[in-house]
């Protein structure tokens, strides 16, 4: 292996070794071992990049990745609304709102188009006299950026704490709403404020399924613990985690899993979410009825705000 290759190689174990969530529980010694044997006839950082990725299914927690060079140029060039979906928002009568949150991943014009869409959604769906309920659709959502989710969810979330990242060590750094916005760890995003609902302690059915996963279990986790929520539909995919991207001298990027997801209780998640109220939705022929946003608008319509 030349000098460049190992110096490379070293480096992203450092980085794994140093803010992996698995950290306190991987035998480093092996994994180094076992890497720089894969890696023995390297000479060029590109050379290590299976070694690597070997190193991230031990240590990654099943939602790290490692993108080469060409794939982040790739990752860049997108046309940024190319499978753009936004949310959607309607009334289903009976004066119970609706809002879908699906994923979103993409450039700050993405996630300046998904926030603004999605507030103006929340809005439709809050027609006057004003939502008693809210149904908030995170089915199908795989991920990407929450916070763009959470700027469009808040003013249902309501203000103050609404979760946390946990990391190994037992820091925590919370998620909070401030007049209908995201704040991460404090820091604010620039969206700006939301227009806030009638009433942002109304009930709330969130309804999720095996495809909410990574940024749309983070939302889910934000409902965790909001007095007069309940979710409905199937348990989520199972990877409730924040990543953080390191970058690295040739233009690669390591995306690591370094903290879990907790809610306002300061209970966390690492695996699959079960919903409050199970209802499989396996094998429903198209246009059958939607059995879970039925039995989410009936137990909001026995809710006293609803009654």
């Amino acid at each position: 292996m030349s000098d460049g290759a190992r110096s490379y190689l070293s480096k992203v174990l450092d980085i794994m070794e140093k803010n992996a969530l698995l950290r306190h529980q991987v035998d480093w010694a092996e994994v180094r071992r076992q890497a720089f044997s894969q890696a023995e006839a390297a000479q060029k950082p590109s050379d290590t990049y299976d070694a690597i990725r070997f190193a991230l299914r031990t240590v990654g927690h099943g939602h790290s990745a490692f993108y080469d060079p060409k794939q982040v140029q790739n990752i860049k060039e997108a046309p940024p609304f190319s499978s753009f979906q936004g949310p959607e928002g309607r009334f289903l009568g009976d004066h119970v709102g609706y809002v879908s949150l699906p994923a979103v991943q993409g450039s700050d014009a993405t996630y300046v188009r998904y926030v603004r869409e999605g507030r103006e959604a929340v809005a439709k769906a809050h027609r006057r006299p004003g939502a008693c309920g809210w149904v908030v659709d995170l089915r199908h959502n795989h991920g990407g950026n929450s916070w763009p989710m959470l700027a469009v969810a808040g003013p249902i979330l309501g203000d103050g704490e609404v979760g946390m990242f946990v990391d190994a060590d037992g820091r925590t750094y919370p998620w909070t709403i401030h007049n209908g916005s995201p704040r991460e760890n404090g820091k604010p995003y620039n969206w700006g404020d939301s227009t806030p609902v009638t009433n942002s302690h109304a009930p709330v059915a969130v309804l999720t399924d095996g495809g909410t996963a990574s940024a749309g279990e983070a939302v889910a986790v934000a409902f965790r613990g909001r007095p007069r929520t309940r979710s409905f539909g199937e348990s989520t995919f199972g990877v409730p985690t924040g990543n953080n991207d390191h970058r690295l001298p040739d233009g690669a990027v390591l995306h690591l899993t370094e903290d879990k997801d907790a809610d306002r209780t300061g209970r966390s998640y690492d695996g699959p979410i079960p919903p409050d109220y199970e209802i499989p939705t396996m094998g429903l022929r198209m246009g059958a009825a939607d059995q879970v946003l039925e039995a989410a608008k009936n137990w909001l319509l026995r809710q006293a705000a609803c009654r």
